[in-house]
């Protein structure tokens, strides 16, 4: 299972991909909205777990355009500090498939890619 995490804070960065790797996920991270972009065409992940606020394209533009570029079905897990209804409900209209709010709980991150994977891949 791959897994492409889009964060621009570099020590958050770090943490999930280690947890990930501990995890068993093949993980390949972006620091910016342009590189996941990239990212997403060449490497097809199976989960793309994103910021919202990030240089040069948003996590919510990255979630159109996953949504919008590929037929294969690709989960999006938002992570973010903004919580606000307006910003969740808008990711959730774009085709996220979650949404957690920072500071995140690994043990919660693991839980939620896992169930998020049961829920829209149920026979792999």
């Amino acid at each position: 299972m791959k897994v492409l995490v889009v964060e621009d804070n570099p020590l958050m960065l770090k943490t999930v991909e280690l947890k990930l790797i501990k995890d068993g996920y093949e993980v390949i991270c972006c620091t910016d909205g342009k590189d996941a972009l990239e990212k997403i065409s060449s490497e097809l992940p199976d989960v793309v777990l994103t910021d919202i606020m990030l240089p040069y394209v948003s996590g919510l533009e990255v979630i159109s355009a996953v949504k919008a570029m590929t037929e294969k079905k690709i989960i999006v897990i938002v992570f973010s500090v903004m919580g606000q209804e307006d910003v969740v409900e808008e990711a959730f209209s774009l085709g996220a498939d979650d949404y957690i709010t920072k500071p995140l709980s690994l043990t919660e991150l693991k839980i939620r890619i896992g169930n998020s994977m049961k829920r829209i891949m149920p026979l792999q």
